[in-house]
């Protein structure tokens, strides 16, 4: 479990300094008023929400371990007429990332009068001069319309880039602030950058935002984008539905995209309960036997005509990687493609060793899933995620991650957030939701 072994010190958001400028946010500190407050640094996020394990950590005297609360600060740090802030988007595409840049350029121009934002290009090339890549000089007037739009304005790229050429870039455009948009890989470089900046002594922020339809970044209950991916993917759902149920022994076989987690299956087929089948790379299935998903399958085609399986596209590797140990440019392994493997061998499997002819219809919606715009309820987590971002980095609070965590949003150390990754495990409520609405066994292993 993601939250086990910390320390009250491994929670801890470093600052630049002494927050003394007053900030531009006519805000309160009075409770009762009837207006906005601004957050105190002492107001906490609990780690743990269950009344017993607080309780063993009092008894125990151990302390309680919370995040720090994301919010406005009274105090802010940066000089907002002296402020230049940096924009980069890194990794794969995902449903939001226009929302958080265009909330990011808004919130400093009109909420904190910060008028010089740059957005780098592609990814974490963009500081590197090699590349060629100019940066963009971002205004309202240039953002006001990306919102509707999906992938990013400042596109992206993956692979590390040098560290100390990032810095060197960022000292020599005199950036005050820098927002990271991305996953696992873009808050690992988000960390190294942090960790040059401190050691020449710079006073430049550093602040990120995770992003990954995949939902696997630890410490974060959910990450942006999530919800519409799955929302697009219950379309392909619905066709793998129709065209199974359209013939005898129809299947309808569906890969979608959680290279280390199950999340976008399981929430895509509890989205549209027309699912059987749903395997992810959390749970192992074995393919024959008693217990094997070809059996399952069989006697379910026998009980009902007709099935839908789920396959994340991290599943089943064991099938079907080449042991090479080949990785991408981002330093993941490379993928077999279970999806194909699985069309494959379905069918094979019916034709030498049952009397049934099935009719298997196969989708892979991925590109579909992951370049739509937001939707509505992503678009308003967006928003919230980056106006949390700017007010924390206005604050000079550096190396830390804004996100969401027991309902409210919260700050995190980049470090912790990059020590793993979080995945859904098998114990988990919502794989229970998902193993009741499908009906699918528990188990697909044989003994």
């Amino acid at each position: 479990m993601e939250t086990l072994d910390l320390t009250e010190d491994q929670l801890k958001i470093d600052a630049l300094g002494e927050a003394k400028s007053t900030s531009p946010l006519e805000l309160s500190t009075v409770y009762g008023d009837n207006i906005v407050n601004f957050v105190d640094d002492t107001e906490t996020v609990l780690l743990y929400h269950d009344k017993k394990e607080i309780l063993e950590s009092i008894n125990a005297k151990k302390p309680v371990l919370a995040f720090e609360k994301a919010g406005p600060r009274e105090k802010i740090f940066f000089d907002p007429d002296k402020t230049c802030a940096g924009i980069v988007t890194c990794g794969g595409l995902c449903p939001g990332i226009n929302n958080v840049i265009r909330t990011l350029v808004l919130q400093l121009f009109h909420r904190y009068r910060v008028t010089t934002v740059y957005g780098f290009q592609y990814g974490y090339q963009g500081f590197i001069a090699q590349y060629g890549h100019k940066p963009l000089q971002l205004t309202p007037q240039q953002v006001k319309d990306i919102h509707e739009k999906g992938g990013s304005i400042l596109a992206s790229s993956r692979g590390p880039q040098n560290t100390k050429e990032i810095v060197d870039c960022l000292e020599r455009m005199n950036i005050s602030i820098l927002f990271t948009i991305g996953g696992d890989g873009t808050l690992q470089g988000a960390q190294s950058i942090y960790e040059e900046i401190t050691r020449r002594g710079l006073m430049i922020a550093v602040v990120g935002i995770p992003k990954t339809i995949d939902n696997d970044i630890c410490y974060v209950e959910k990450t942006f984008g999530l919800e519409s991916a799955f929302s697009i993917a219950t379309e392909a759902i619905r066709s793998a539905h129709v065209e199974a149920i359209g013939a005898p022994n129809g299947i309808g076989l569906v890969k979608l995209m959680g290279r280390m987690s199950g999340f976008i299956a399981a929430n895509a087929a509890l989205a549209l309960n027309e699912v059987n089948f749903v395997l992810i790379p959390e749970v192992p299935f074995d393919l024959e036997g008693v217990q094997g998903l070809f059996t399952v399958l069989k006697e379910r085609l026998e009980r009902r005509g007709h099935a839908v399986i789920i396959v994340a596209e991290g599943a089943g590797q064991q099938y079907v990687m080449d042991g090479a140990g080949r990785k991408d440019d981002s330093g993941n392994p490379l993928l077999g493609d279970i999806g194909i493997f699985l069309k494959t061998e379905i069918k094979k499997y019916f034709k030498n060793k049952t009397d049934l002819y099935v009719n298997l219809k196969y989708i892979d919606p991925s590109y579909l899933v992951r370049s739509v715009p937001a939707n509505a309820h992503d678009a308003i987590f967006c928003m919230q995620l980056a106006q949390n971002a700017v007010h924390a980095a206005m604050a000079g609070k550096t190396g830390l991650m804004v996100g969401r965590w027991n309902g409210q949003f919260t700050h995190a150390p980049i470090r912790l957030a990059a020590s793993g990754r979080k995945i859904l495990s098998p114990e988990d409520p919502l794989w229970l939701s998902v193993l009741e609405a499908t009906g699918q066994p528990i188990r697909m292993v044989n003994e």
